[in-house]
């Protein structure tokens, strides 16, 4: 699979753990001071400064949603580790870019460029599938998620901090973590893709409506591929409605919340290293995902009918559990393509990661404005989390008709090992 088989394997996915945490905590690092800048920026016009935000939000979203195909597809051209490179080096180049930005237009561009080269997921997620057997998978994408999710908690805490000295020092933090992880991968990163898999470059692959053709090319697939997107479209009610929520039905304070997201963050690291790899191992891929949908569905509808602050809490690890998910369908998906098609795959995944962050704020944010509005006729403040509920229902519907298999399903030379 790779230059070293045991050593350099090992290298590897540690490698592909950090850049991943690299990455999250650099974006994090800027969540608290983002919006600070955006209002310096507009001028001390906090109205403004929400719009602006808004639409750097959507744009971000749109990029990754145009250009995690074009680079997932190209890493099935050129191999995994140039792209990730490439991607990290221009990642930490456009830290330096929007923390030089003198006005929003330039920071802007900034966030558009960041949008292109976060899509790196879609890579690593490629790099995964190649230096893993079916049967860890699940387990190697789990520590995926636990390095997101150690990213995403320790980023916005310190962003916060250092962004109390300038507004702008994060970024510079930022692009100091992703050059040194750029410097890192330059002399320890192997080639997981060798020669004889890689793929001819296709626009009409690479493309976003076009890579979807092959989520379509088997109904195994596609099912899965529609659990995903429900799923995905359900989590955005977290930081689409989370704040407000708590705020408004519950009186949390700032503290509050942040020590509930937190924990949120907490739980799901929990579960992807320590859970993942044991229900695989005892109950399979499939089950697994079986449970971690339920769980899911049932969090969200706890939270959403939680009277008070103490039975919330009680739902934070009934909730944790959904970190089952991800793991395991993306492990399901990987088993049912090629190795030639795995930068596809994910490139295909990353996109419908665009497109529901694309629908997803507006969705929810606008079911929580309704059910709270005073003209509503039932006065429902936890819908939102009452509809991420349903959706996770659905997705749950749809995997159960999704057969199980009895072998690795991976394909060789264009047949099926089962």
């Amino acid at each position: 699979m790779i230059t070293h088989p045991r050593g350099g394997r090992h290298a590897a996915l540690a490698f592909i753990l950090v850049t991943v945490f690299i990455d999250v905590l650099g974006f994090g690092l800027i969540i608290p001071v983002l919006p600070r800048l955006i209002v310096d920026l507009s001028g001390g016009d906090t109205a403004r400064a929400a719009k602006v935000f808004g639409l750097f939000g959507t744009v971000w979203a749109l990029m990754q949603f145009v250009a995690s195909p074009i680079i997932g597809s190209l890493s099935d051209k050129v191999g995994r580790r140039p792209v990730i490179l490439l991607s990290c080096l221009g990642l930490g180049l456009d830290f330096v870019f929007m923390a030089l930005a003198p006005t929003l237009a330039w920071l802007f561009v900034g966030r558009v460029i960041s949008g292109v080269t976060a899509a790196t997921i879609a890579t690593a997620g490629a790099y995964i599938a190649d230096v893993s057997p079916p049967e860890k998978r699940a387990a190697n994408y789990g520590m995926i998620g636990a390095a997101w999710g150690a990213g995403f908690i320790i980023g916005p805490a310190l962003g916060g901090l250092l962004g109390q000295a300038s507004p702008r020092l994060p970024f510079w933090a930022a692009a100091g973590l992703a050059l040194v992880g750029v410097a890192y991968g330059f002399f320890v990163l192997p080639e997981s893709l060798p020669p004889e898999k890689r793929t001819a470059f296709s626009w009409k692959k690479a493309n976003p409506v076009g890579s979807l053709t092959l989520l379509r090319s088997h109904h195994e697939l596609f099912g899965l591929a529609t659990v995903n997107t429900f799923y995905l479209l359900a989590h955005h009610v977290l930081p689409s409605v989370w704040v407000l929520y708590t705020a408004y039905r519950y009186g949390w304070s700032t503290g509050m919340t942040g020590l509930a997201l937190a924990g949120v963050g907490m739980g799901s690291i929990l579960v992807q290293v320590f859970v993942v790899r044991r229900a695989v191992a005892a109950f399979g891929e499939r089950t697994t995902l079986l449970l971690g949908l339920s769980f899911g569905a049932a969090g969200f509808a706890i939270w959403g009918l939680a009277p008070d602050t103490r039975t919330f809490w009680l739902g934070l690890p009934v909730f944790s559990l959904m970190g089952l998910v991800g793991p395991s369908v993306q492990a399901l998906m990987t088993t049912r393509v090629q190795p030639t098609e795995q930068g596809q795959l994910q490139g295909a995944n990353s996109s419908i990661m665009g497109l529901t962050g694309l629908i997803g704020p507006g969705l929810f944010t606008l079911t929580f404005a309704y059910f709270i509005g005073a003209g509503t006729r039932w006065h429902i403040p936890g819908a939102s989390f009452l509809l991420a509920a349903v959706l996770m229902v659905i997705a749950l519907g749809v995997a159960v008709t999704i057969q199980p298999r009895a072998a690795s399903p991976e394909k060789v030379d264009g047949e099926s090992k089962r």
